[in-house]
């Protein structure tokens, strides 16, 4: 069953019958004969059919209840039933319905209780026109509201004296950089010079893969003059489950509810989409910005990123601003982004990952020693999870004076961000999604010992027996002398 707001495609079908042709079912016969479809409208008011035949329309005067009416179309192929009186409609659905016809039937409800009937009675689509109507409006409404920010948020960017710095989250990913790159292109079609500044690291091979493949410029905290900058635009700045710094700012852009309250010129926050790149494409689209190909890229990838190819948390807008981009970007430059070669270090974690892997059910623990690279965790988690049989994996290690862990999971049952935060939340800093998440915790308060050469094998065996009893605890299991790769 269809309902209200449902676009019907009808191409195929060559002849149609319109019962009851008010001002509704008149805008549509037009539309068809228009289209050049073969179309009979019947309706019980005489003065309507004659106005009807003076516009060279096939029209009759019946009561659309009557069982001959029902007879007379029974060799149409779309039968509409658009009178303004439900009850005429719902005689007319069950009397087509009767011959045992294979018609499809469109019929005009009132209400929610209507739009039940018509469809238990036999209709394929049921249309409530408040409904559309309302459809109508909110679609307007989000139109109007996008050209105003859009309208906004060149204003901002234009009043600017020096430069705009583009500050992203800490560490950022995918959605984060495409985010910001995509409101550098904005600002250059303002003759407005961006910089794109990020704190902490581009971890993960497949992040600097993204950066160094599409050319993006990003400049670390450390290296800018916050002084050069009269503009300051925060993108994608906050990251789920991570405490956010207070920052100056004129601009803010993101998907995510921030701590803090800005006083800022423009904002626009929207946590009812999974990805900031879908609100920067809408951008992109209401200013009718010349796409480049690297945006493109940068943004699809962003928004596939971000929505885990669009199995996490998708709506509508992720899926539309993706459609659009589609046919701008570079496939190629995407599948070496996504396939991206890993180092030396990665294949050694990995490889101890293995080796050290605790399963309890089907989830895997695993302890990769001391790593330089932390990056490599997250890599070791995610294909750790491709193992047969497993569905949640956490792969950890300790690094300098700090326990760093990456998890995944695919289980629907398991939320293992909050699996983390009820593990280590008060202890360490949890970060994360339902099916991607991670955790620092300071090695001394964890284990009360520091760390030296003398003593790193204790350290381990410490860390592995705590974090390990800790995370198969707040998954559920038991936990303890399960099978591994030993």
């Amino acid at each position: 069953m269809s309902t209200a707001g449902t676009g019907i495609t009808m191409a195929a079908m060559s002849t149609y019958a319109i019962l009851g042709c008010g001002s509704v079912g008149h805008a549509v016969a037009e539309e068809l004969v228009a289209e050049g479809k073969d179309v009979s409208i019947i309706d019980a008011d005489e003065g309507r059919v004659e106005a009807l035949r003076d516009q060279d329309l096939d029209a009759r005067q019946a009561d659309i209840r009557d069982e001959a009416v029902a007879e007379a179309v029974a060799d149409r192929d779309v039968i509409l039933i658009l009178s303004s009186d439900v009850e005429a409609n719902a005689a007319a659905v069950e009397r087509v319905r009767g011959h045992e016809g294979d018609q499809y039937i469109v019929a005009r409800a009132s209400d929610p209780v209507s739009v039940d009937d018509l469809t238990d009675l036999g209709a394929d689509v049921v249309i409530n026109p408040s409904a559309v109507i309302a459809d109508s409006a909110l679609r307007a409404l989000e139109s109007g509201e996008l050209e105003y920010k859009a309208r906004q948020l060149t204003d901002v960017i234009a009043e600017t004296d020096g430069k705009l710095a583009i500050r992203i989250h800490r560490s950022p990913d995918p959605d984060s950089i495409a985010s910001a790159t995509a409101l550098q292109t904005i600002a250059a079609s303002l003759d407005v010079e961006a910089t794109i500044i990020y704190d902490g690291e581009i971890g993960h091979q497949e992040n600097r893969a993204f950066v160094n493949l599409l050319g993006i410029e990003l400049v670390a905290d450390g290296d800018v003059d916050a002084a050069k900058y009269d503009t300051v635009a925060l993108v994608d700045h906050a990251k789920s489950g991570e405490p956010q710094a207070e920052v100056d700012a004129d601009i803010v852009i993101d998907h995510y509810e921030h701590e803090h309250d800005h006083d800022v010129a423009f904002a626009d926050i929207r946590p009812n989409v999974s990805a900031t790149s879908t609100v920067l494409t809408k951008y992109i689209q209401e200013l009718d910005q010349t796409l480049e190909e690297n945006v493109a890229t940068a943004l699809l990838y962003g928004i596939r990123a971000e929505t885990l190819d669009f199995k996490r948390d998708t709506t509508p807008a992720d899926l539309t601003a993706a459609a659009y981009l589609y046919p701008f970007a570079d496939h190629d430059t995407l599948e070496q982004v996504e396939s991206p070669s890993m180092s030396p270090e990665t294949l050694d974690v990995l490889a101890e990952a293995i080796r050290k892997r605790q399963v309890e059910g089907s989830h895997l623990v695993s302890n990769a020693g001391f790593i330089r690279d932390r990056d490599a965790l997250s890599q070791a988690a995610q294909h750790l999870l491709n193992l047969e049989g497993i569905t949640t994996t956490a792969v950890f290690a300790i690094t300098d004076d700090t326990i760093y862990l990456a998890a995944r999971s695919k289980d629907i049952r398991m939320n293992i961000g909050k699996t983390l935060e009820d593990a280590f939340g008060d202890i360490g800093e949890p970060a994360g999604h339902s099916t991607d998440a991670t955790v620092e915790i300071p090695l001394g308060i964890f284990t009360g010992i520091e760390v030296s050469d003398d003593n790193r094998e204790t350290l381990l065996e410490l860390t592995e027996e705590a974090v390990t009893k800790k995370l198969f605890q707040a998954m559920g299991v038991e936990g303890g002398d399960s099978s591994n790769g030993s």
